[in-house]
């Protein structure tokens, strides 16, 4: 199943993109677009897990807003209203759950530059969620230590929004909390390498980043991981 539903969060309806297999997923994933908004690449990403037999949510959390350019995506991630997003990829996980039809499902969070702050939020709060995959997305905070599930991230050679001190720092965090963590540096990349719609796009690191978030994926979310 591959199109688009609604969530109405605080009187304001919310769109959702949704993809996987016509029978029944064993396991669903949430995936949190980056600052451009949910657009034909996050799309693309998550048919492409739907494909690979998850079911898949991609919440959009600008309201059909999406940039083309770096001014309008700086736009349009300073107006987010952040109390509002958590509530709509809370109500994503819900509505993942439902769509799965198992309470026993795991549940992956995936997400892109932005996105990766609520793709590492998300297990402090809602115990279902069992492993986070980040593109080029890091944080600090209570999240990264309040939580204990598997992280795997993938993040560019030259990057201006996440420098090699921020990394490291946010890796150490990360296993300092007794957590799984494998970091894969991408040589000869740059930020949002992952998206075709960008610059920055590279096929080939791409390509191997996602079949590495699949076998993590496969590894942490199946019934007997």
């Amino acid at each position: 199943m591959i199109g688009g539903s609604t969530l109405t969060i605080g009187g304001r309806t919310a769109a959702m993109h949704i993809a996987g297999p016509a029978t029944r997923a064993d396991a669903g994933v949430i995936v949190i677009h980056p600052w451009w908004g949910l657009n034909a690449d996050v799309k693309a990403f998550a048919d492409r897990l739907g494909e690979a037999g998850f079911a898949a949510v991609a919440p959009d959390l600008y309201g059909g807003e999406v940039a083309a350019t770096i001014p309008e995506a700086e736009r349009l991630s300073a107006d987010l209203n952040e109390d509002l997003a958590d509530a709509l990829v809370l109500a994503s996980v819900d509505a993942l759950g439902e769509r799965i039809g198992d309470p026993a499902a795991k549940i992956g969070a995936i997400g892109f530059s932005m996105g990766g702050a609520w793709a590492l939020w998300l297990p402090a709060q809602r115990p279902e969620v069992a492993a986070t995959v980040v593109y080029y997305g890091s944080i600090e905070g209570p999240s990264l230590t309040r939580a204990r599930v598997p992280v795997l991230g993938h993040f560019a050679e030259s990057d201006p929004y996440e420098s090699d001190d921020g990394l490291a720092a946010f890796e150490q965090t990360l296993r300092g909390a007794g957590r799984e963590v494998t970091i894969h540096r991408y040589p000869g990349t740059g930020h949002w390498f992952a998206e075709p719609s960008t610059d920055a796009y590279n096929a080939e690191a791409a390509e191997l980043a996602f079949d590495r978030t699949l076998e993590f994926l496969r590894r942490h979310l199946s019934h007997e991981g």
